[in-house]
C-alpha cells in the first residue's frame, strides 16, 4: 500500500475524489441525457453526404453550444466555491503544492465529465446503428476522442476562472458572460468585427459592421485563422476533418449543404472562399487540435501564476 501511494501523482487523490463527486452527482448524468436528445438529428444531406457515419456527425451537434454550457456549469465552481465555503483551507492543509491542486481539478473533473459524455456518445452511436446501419469504429472512436479533448479544454477554462476570482457570482459572470456568449454564442460576429479593424477586405463587401460577407468570405489566412480560434468552432474544424466534410468551423451538415448542394448558405469554408487556391499552411484542420491545447494549457498556466502568488483563505 505504501508503494502504490509513492508512486501516485501527489494529484492524484484529489483528481479521484473530484472525478467521484461529479460522476455520483445528477448534474453530469443529466447533461448526459440532453446531449442525446440535442444531438440527435438526422438530415437528408447529412445522410446524402455521410451515409450511416451520420451517426458520427451525430456526436459533433451534441458537443455544440450545450456541451460548453454544460461544462462550464459544472466547473467555474471547482475551485472559488471551497474558497468560500472554507474546504480549500483543508486542501492546502494536504501534501500537495497549488500546481497540484489545480491539476487534480481539472484532471478529476475532466474525468467526471468525460465519462458520462462517452456514454451519451455511445448511445448515440446505438441509435444509429439501429436505425442507419454500420458506420466506421474508427472514425467514431476518433471523433470521441476529439470531444474528450474539447471537454477538457472547457474544463481548464473553467477552473481556472474558478481560480482567480474570489466569489462565485464573478465566476459564473466571467464563464457564461465572457467565455460561452463571447466564444460559442457570437464568436463568428466578433472574428468579423476584429477581422473589419484589422484585416484587409474590401470596403465593398459589409455585411453591418463587419467588412465581410458570409456568401462570399474573403481569400484570407486572418479571417479563418481568427474565426477558429473559438474553442467550439475549432473542435468543429477538426471534428469536419475527421468526417471527411470540409475545413470549416460550421456544423457538418451545413458545411456539406455549402459544398455539396446549389443551396445558398451562409457559412465560411476555406474551400469556397480560395476557389481551388492554396490556403495557407496554418489554416489545415490540424490547427484545431493545436487551438484546443492552446485552450487546455493557456489557461491553466495563467490560473497557476496567479493561483501561486494570491491569498487563497
Amino acid at each position: 500500500m505504501t508503494l502504490l501511494a509513492g508512486t501516485q501523482p501527489r494529484w492524484f487523490p484529489l483528481a479521484r475524489e473530484e472525478a467521484r463527486g461529479l460522476l455520483t452527482a445528477k448534474g453530469p448524468w443529466i447533461l448526459a441525457v440532453l446531449l442525446v436528445l440535442w444531438g440527435y438529428r438526422p438530415t437528408y444531406v447529412g445522410w446524402q453526404g455521410l451515409g450511416s457515419n451520420m451517426t458520427i456527425g451525430f456526436l459533433q451537434t451534441a458537443g455544440s453550444f450545450l456541451l460548453p454550457l454544460g461544462v462550464l456549469l459544472l466547473s467555474y465552481r471547482s475551485v472559488v466555491g471551497e474558497r468560500t465555503s472554507g474546504s480549500l483551507k483543508f486542501i492546502l492543509g494536504l501534501p500537495m503544492t497549488r500546481s497540484d491542486i489545480l491539476v487534480g481539478k481539472v484532471l478529476g473533473r475532466s474525468a467526471g465529465i468525460a465519462i458520462p459524455i462517452s456514454a451519451a456518445a455511445v448511445t448515440l452511436g446505438v441509435i444509429g446503428l439501429i436505425r442507419f446501419g454500420a458506420f466506421s469504429p474508427l472514425l467514431f472512436c476518433g471523433v470521441l476522442l476529439s470531444t474528450v479533448v474539447y471537454v477538457m479544454s472547457l474544463v481548464s477554462v473553467g477552473t481556472a476562472i474558478s481560480a482567480v476570482t474570489t466569489s462565485t457570482v464573478r465566476a459564473a459572470g466571467a464563464a457564461f458572460g465572457g467565455v460561452y456568449l463571447v466564444f460559442t454564442a457570437f464568436w463568428t460576429k466578433f472574428a468579423e468585427i476584429i477581422y473589419a479593424t484589422v484585416g484587409t477586405a474590401p470596403p465593398e463587401t459589409t455585411v453591418g459592421t463587419a467588412s465581410v460577407n458570409s456568401f462570399s468570405a474573403p481569400a484570407d489566412g486572418l479571417f479563418f485563422l481568427l474565426l477558429r480560434l473559438s474553442p467550439g468552432r475549432a473542435y468543429r474544424v477538426l471534428t469536419n476533418w475527421l468526417l471527411g466534410v470540409g475545413n470549416s468551423g460550421g456544423s457538418f451538415d451545413a458545411v456539406i449543404t455549402k459544398l455539396e448542394t446549389p443551396t445558398s448558405i451562409t457559412i465560411y469554408t476555406v474551400e469556397s472562399a480560395f476557389h481551388g487556391q492554396t490556403p495557407p499552411a496554418y489554416l489545415h484542420e490540424l490547427s484545431g487540435v493545436v487551438i484546443l491545447l492552446c485552450w487546455l494549457l493557456v489557461p491553466l498556466g495563467v490560473a497557476r501564476y496567479r493561483f501561486e502568488r494570491g491569498d487563497l483563505v
